[in-house]
Order: C-alpha cells, then sequence, then structure tokens
C-alpha cells in the first residue's frame, strides 16, 4: 500500500478512531484503496479539511452526506 498522500499520523488517527463512526469507515476504505483526499472531497463537495476531520472520527458527516458515504460504501461492498 503507497497511501497516497496519507501520512503515518492520518493512518495511525484513523486505526485508533471509533470504527462506529461512518467517516472513520469511509477513511478506512479510501485509505486501503489509497483514494486521495482530494477526490473524496470533490466527491462529496466538502473540504478536505472536513475529510480529514471525518476519517479521524473528530467530526461526523452532515446526515444527508452520512447517506451518501454508505450508500457509495455499500456500491463497494465494504462493510458498513
Amino acid at each position: 500500500m503507497s497511501l497516497r498522500g496519507y501520512s503515518f499520523r492520518l493512518v495511525q488517527a484513523n486505526q485508533a478512531a471509533d470504527s462506529r463512526k461512518i467517516g472513520v469507515k469511509l477513511g478506512r476504505y479510501c485509505i486501503g484503496k489509497d483514494i486521495s483526499v482530494y477526490e473524496i472531497a470533490q466527491q462529496f463537495d466538502v473540504s478536505r479539511m472536513t475529510i480529514y476531520s471525518w476519517f479521524t472520527g473528530v467530526s461526523d458527516p452532515h446526515p444527508s452526506k452520512a447517506e451518501q458515504i454508505a450508500a457509495m460504501l455499500k456500491r463497494a461492498r465494504f462493510s458498513i
């Protein structure tokens, strides 16, 4: 895994975060699939900082975004 732009610190923070949170699940998926934060921010029309906050469990996505994330992860057959 090349961790495209993912710092060791971010990966550790994601691994330590509450795995029940949808943003943390999104982070695990993106890190595992080497999908950039920029790409995900564009897809969900939010800032990169917002994505980092979701990935680390610092904040939770708005319910409408959480639904979009859940649908994306379901399509990808990623356990949610």
